[in-house]
């Protein structure tokens, strides 16, 4: 079933033809290397081989003849559904693959199931790889950012393929190892943790700037254009301004007007916050921008309580060219600090589960090819390149001078946003982790001296910190 260019063994496999898959695979065979595929759809397969007649593929009625396909040793890329897909697709290849054979799975999975599918075929010197791969269907045709986890000496034999397909800026192709067994996965969850909490921090600009300001959208594609010019510059800011300039052809209305305010899922986001709270690690801004998809969800609810619940009459407080600059502010500060959540999730994560991850080489492959890619990058991928490593990206070089200038406008937004009783949850979750972070002396002495009065919990003392654990009778 070999396609008319003949190839009597292939560099790598692919299993799974949905979007993803087949993008991926042609994206690969572009590059030089030949491609054996599978599909549990057999009429999918069919199709793809006759839609890309000439190329450098082998198309496969079984997992075995996938696998009897593929020159050794054997990389076998998943792209199935998360979850029991995967692990049936496991269970079926592990009887057929050999010691030093790679099987890749390039989708949104958990990274815990990575890490316990890695552990079980490692004792039968299987190579298990997680890699994440943003950038979606386009991406996956014409250069993702790729995120692989898993072993060392297996990823030398799956990089120049990977090095090759992978997007690439001047600082080189978006892809690195990123460390062990479920470390490429749990980077990726954090990728769309950071990506939710951007978008929502967009969305609660737009709303500030239409509702408290009056900015039609003809106005919003220019301004979000405009920044999209300068330091805001990144994929979302830009999708952002074209979505706005989409008029409907049957309507003749601006087609983002037309979308019903419900916000879709994945997981992902959730996962991250998850993740967070089990290593103890505050992500406000992810966290907000989650809870601001769920409230979403409850359309029939709100336009219910919006005739019972009012708030005031949204108000301009000052002009709009001040409020254009102010906001500009406001959302490159609030940026700042979900990046500085994600990353500090990352090396905590790093530290629990002994992944020796680098933070500059995580922002260069996120400088291309991925949904977040931003010229933020650039300056966060300096801030870990020296030593040493700082704590937090809010006190890495060059970050304390500007956030010190631009506080000021993500204040303001919050200010109005309240004044005018217009949502903005991820905008003061910011605001509210930057202020927390910076406080030396913050209220949980009370919290805690309420613990030791109702359930004796103890604490320690502020005056004599070595001293152990105490205990009072407070009431």
């Amino acid at each position: 079933m070999t396609t008319e260019h003949q190839v009597r063994t292939a560099d790598f496999g692919m299993v799974g033809l949905g979007v993803m898959g087949r993008n991926l695979a042609l994206n690969v065979e572009e590059h030089g290397f030949s491609v054996a595929v599978w599909n549990l759809e057999s009429d999918w397969t069919d199709r793809f081989l006759a839609e890309n007649s000439g190329k450098q593929l082998i198309g496969t009625k079984s997992l075995a003849e996938l696998v009897e396909s593929l020159a050794k040793p054997r990389k076998i890329m998943l792209m199935v559904t998360a979850g029991a897909a995967v692990d049936s697709v496991i269970d079926q290849l592990e009887g057929l693959l050999e010691p030093g054979d790679a099987i890749i799975d390039g989708g949104n999975t958990w990274f815990e199931d990575t890490r316990r599918r890695e552990q079980r075929l490692r004792e039968r010197g299987i190579r298990v790889f997680g890699v994440g791969v943003s950038g979606g269907e386009e991406g996956a045709r014409h250069g993702p950012s790729l995120m692989p986890g898993g072993d060392a000496e297996t990823w030398e034999a799956i990089r120049p393929i990977f090095e090759a397909i992978a997007a690439k800026t001047e600082s080189g192709p978006c892809v690195t190892h990123v460390g062990s067994d479920g470390a490429g996965h749990f980077v990726k969850m954090v990728h769309n943790g950071i990506e939710y909490a951007d978008m929502q921090l967009i969305a609660e600009t737009y709303d500030v700037l239409r509702r408290g300001f009056g900015m039609t959208n003809d106005e919003l594609a220019d301004t979000f254009a405009a920044w999209n010019r300068g330091e805001l510059e990144s994929f979302l800011v830009e999708i952002t301004a074209t979505i706005f300039e989409h008029v409907d052809p049957e309507t003749q209305r601006h087609t983002v007007d037309l979308v019903l305010d419900k916000a879709g899922q994945k997981g992902t986001g959730r996962w991250t916050c998850q993740s967070a709270l089990a290593l103890g690690v505050p992500v406000p801004s992810i966290q907000a921008a989650l809870d601001a998809r769920g409230l979403s969800a409850l359309k029939d609810e709100r336009v219910a309580a919006s005739s019972k619940l009012h708030g005031p009459e949204a108000s301009a407080p000052t002009d709009r060219h001040t409020a254009v600059s102010t906001l500009h502010d406001a959302l490159w500060t609030a940026k700042v600090c979900a990046y500085a959540q994600g990353l500090t999730l990352i090396s905590s994560a790093a530290r629990e589960y002994g992944w020796e991850i680098d933070l500059a080489e995580i922002a260069r492959i996120w400088k291309g090819g991925c949904i977040i890619r931003a010229k933020l990058l650039d300056e966060i991928m300096q801030a870990w390149s020296g030593d040493p490593k700082p704590a937090n990206l809010l006190v890495a070089t060059g970050f304390p001078a500007q956030l010190e200038r631009r506080v000021t406008g993500l204040r303001q937004c919050v200010g109005w946003a309240a004044h005018a009783g217009v949502p903005a949850p991820a905008m003061s979750a910011s605001l509210a982790y930057f202020d927390a972070y910076r406080t030396a002396t913050l209220p949980q002495n009370l919290t805690q001296a309420q613990r030791d009065a109702f359930g004796a919990h103890t604490f320690v003392r502020s005056d004599r910190p070595d001293a152990g654990p105490q205990h009072v009778d407070w009431l």
